[in-house]
């Protein structure tokens, strides 16, 4: 109680002071008494105003002053009337650039050579200025992994590359499934040299690096004769696929279809008939091809073997 009695004394004693002045604020008639108060008078706060605080004003355009605009141009301008427009002279001794018709025409290793410094070297395979023709695809990046940084070079053996088939396949291990890319890639120079190749991985790109790599390791050579075409009939067989290989004369084409066609396509060969007789699958019908066209045999080789005259085959 003691303590309580103190505290009340010490808080009745207590005074406000400001250094705001009085006459930039309103203050009731019981707060102009004495600074020191008893504890009843503590309600009369409540009449405290708060009109020493600025108010905020809103700007009005009416506001401004008119010596701050000057709107002397408006008065004499008027919205439709024509103004006609009256080009600037040109000063004392001005030349005007001569057209871009006139003077000596430049050769076309110049504007070659222009256009060569502006865009690069042009995709004609040829480069004026001595640049790198192969700067664009001279690196390509290798992809083995995810973030992977690591480079590599691009093959340059002129054989091209066809994507015959992407799946995806799943292998079922203790820890669930695992997802990888199979490819199926022929490569052919369409000069007789054709090869299949099949590879997975775990992206589509690794899996088609890895078939191409496979496929050049397969490479064949296609017996085909001056109207590029087979020397004679062959069929050949891989697993439950069946193809069907025959000659056609020149301006047929290549009449087949699926995995077939590419790999004719890829050899060089232009006429020719093909058919796939049994399964559907691609991968298996391209080695079917591969096995038809092993089978073959030139006339001059057969010739050469049985030590006859190549003539003597037609007898």
């Amino acid at each position: 109680m003691a303590s309580s009695a103190t505290a009340l004394s010490s808080f009745t004693s207590l005074s406000f002071r400001t250094t705001i002045p009085t006459s930039h604020f309103k203050l009731s008639p019981e707060l102009l008494l004495p600074t020191s108060f008893c504890c009843s008078k503590i309600k009369t706060l409540q009449t405290f105003s708060l009109s020493f605080l600025p108010k905020p004003r809103k700007f009005m355009p009416s506001q401004a002053k008119s010596d701050d605009i000057d709107t002397t141009f408006f008065d004499e301008f008027n919205p439709e009337e024509e103004i006609a427009f009256e080009p600037v002279e040109p000063p004392e001794g001005y030349v005007p650039p001569p057209a871009f018709d006139e003077g000596v025409p430049e050769t076309e290793e110049e504007i070659a050579a222009a256009y060569e410094e502006m865009y690069g070297p042009a995709y004609s395979g040829v480069s004026v200025l001595g640049n790198d023709i192969y700067v664009m695809d001279s690196k390509i990046k290798k992809s083995t992994g995810f973030g992977s940084k690591t480079k590599k070079e691009k093959v340059r053996d002129g054989l091209e590359e066809r994507v015959v088939q992407v799946r995806r396949v799943t292998k079922v291990v203790k820890g669930g499934k695992q997802l990888h890319f199979r490819a199926i890639v022929v490569v052919g120079d369409k000069q007789g040299q054709v090869g299949v190749g099949v590879g997975k991985a775990k992206e589509v790109i690794g899996a088609v690096q890895k078939s191409a790599t496979n496929a050049r390791r397969n490479l064949i050579t296609v017996p085909m004769t001056k109207y590029k075409t087979f020397p004679h009939r062959s069929d050949g067989d891989f697993g439950a696929a069946k193809v069907m290989l025959r000659p056609a004369s020149p301006g047929t084409g290549v009449i087949a279809g699926g995995a077939v066609r590419i790999v004719l396509e890829m050899a060089g060969v232009e006429n020719a008939l093909g058919k796939q007789i049994r399964s559907k699958n691609a991968l298996n019908n391209a080695r079917a091809t591969v096995v038809a066209i092993q089978k073959m045999r030139q006339f001059s080789d057969v010739a050469r073997q049985r030590g006859i005259p190549m003539e003597e085959l037609w007898k």
